[in-house]
């Protein structure tokens, strides 16, 4: 293991760590309103030895200069619609075949990137063609849809038994909708998030094994129907992203059970931190699954439930979710190399998964950043 998950370097692992401990120090925060601004002044805050204005001109490049053509000349197929995100940095396709849970990122994004950061009317037409290439196979009642497609759109892989795919084209919809200001899609994302609701609320909801070896390894036990930090993840993303659009008291009730499970049934006093996965029942599993605890999960809702408190003023939601959040990044750092790890195998015995993906890290400087600001 240590040969084939060797830790890196990671780039400003120090000032990422201090964000961190910057991010609650023991005071009480008091939550900015819009246009407030903080005493300091952004040219003389540094992270990574770089000001705030040096690292968004670099982000500003990597976005308009490098990332967004790419995509446009090699993972956009401005054809059938949709993105072929098997591709290697050359521009290669590896294949043309397209994920239904990255078309609905990749509609997230273009539509995100038309409401917020400018009116340009390819970003719509590329989020138009995508959401137009998954409703060609639209599922009908409590289905959901295929895994994969080729490039015109067939379907390679039977729908998924699980509810990320769904959510994430939910998600899409629903910022697709802000975009066009149509109705339409919204209620679509609406009917997708009640739908995935109903399902994970199945007592046979899909068994948890292939997430659970993953975790744990060929032997662990089994859990059907379970509850996971992952999936209250995506039912309240976006959730909260739709009732920016309007106030739905569905919407709302959703919203609201995706906090209660995570911060009081999810968080285990014993050791401060998340189970990822329980029973059925909302119960911790009497078996090691009861100390998995999957940091990177913990980390990305909990920045998630601090961009809600804001919005709503809850100082609590807000303080709880800070504090939470530091805990789960601390205890994540890789001290020695820096950056931080993404699942904690067993809480007791402080066995680790090795790897360090990059999504972990970026959930951390979401939420380090936001608390710190």
């Amino acid at each position: 293991m240590a040969d084939s998950m060797k830790r890196r370097v990671f780039l400003g692992s120090a000032p990422a760590a201090a964000l961190v401990s910057a991010c609650s120090n023991g005071r009480e925060h008091s939550i900015r309103k819009p246009g407030e601004t903080t005493a300091h002044k952004s040219s003389e805050t540094a992270f990574a030895g770089k000001t705030l204005e040096n690292l968004l001109a670099r982000y500003r490049y990597d976005l308009f200069d490098d990332f967004l053509p790419f995509m446009d000349e090699f993972v956009i197929d401005h054809e059938y619609g949709g993105f072929m995100c098997n591709t290697g940095r050359d521009g290669a396709n590896i294949t043309t075949n397209k994920a239904a849970g990255y078309e609905g990122r990749g509609i997230w994004v273009y539509s995100y990137l038309y409401n917020k950061i400018e009116h340009l009317p390819e970003f719509l037409e590329i989020a138009r063609k995508s959401a137009g290439f998954l409703l060609k196979n639209e599922p009908a009642g409590d289905n959901m849809w295929p895994g994969t497609f080729a490039k015109d759109g067939t379907p390679l892989t039977p729908p998924d038994r699980r509810i990320y795919n769904d959510m994430f084209i939910a998600t899409g919809f629903q910022e697709y909708a802000k975009a066009t200001g149509e109705t339409k899609w919204w209620n679509k994302a609406k009917n997708i998030l009640l739908k995935c609701m109903r399902i994970y609320d199945r007592p046979d909801y899909y068994p948890e094994f292939a997430r659970v070896s993953y975790y744990l390894g060929a032997d662990a036990p089994l859990l059907t129907g379970p509850k996971c930090i992952g999936e209250w993840m995506v039912l309240y993303w976006a959730a909260v992203e739709m009732l920016d659009f309007k106030a739905d008291p569905d919407i709302v009730e959703v919203a609201a059970r995706c906090v209660d499970a995570v911060m009081n049934y999810h968080n285990n006093p014993e050791f401060g931190l998340f189970n990822e996965l329980l029973e059925h029942d909302m119960s911790r599993p009497g078996n090691e699954i009861s100390q998995l605890v999957y940091t990177g999960h913990g980390c990305q809702i909990l920045w998630m439930f601090m961009y809600e408190a804001v919005k709503r003023n809850d100082a609590k939601l807000f303080e709880d979710s800070v504090r939470m959040f530091r805990r789960h990044a601390e205890v994540s750092l890789d001290d020695v190399y820096g950056g931080v790890f993404q699942c904690l195998q067993h809480v007791d015995t402080n066995v680790w998964l090795l790897d360090k993906p990059l999504w972990a890290q970026e959930e951390v400087l979401i939420g380090a950043l936001y608390a710190y600001e």
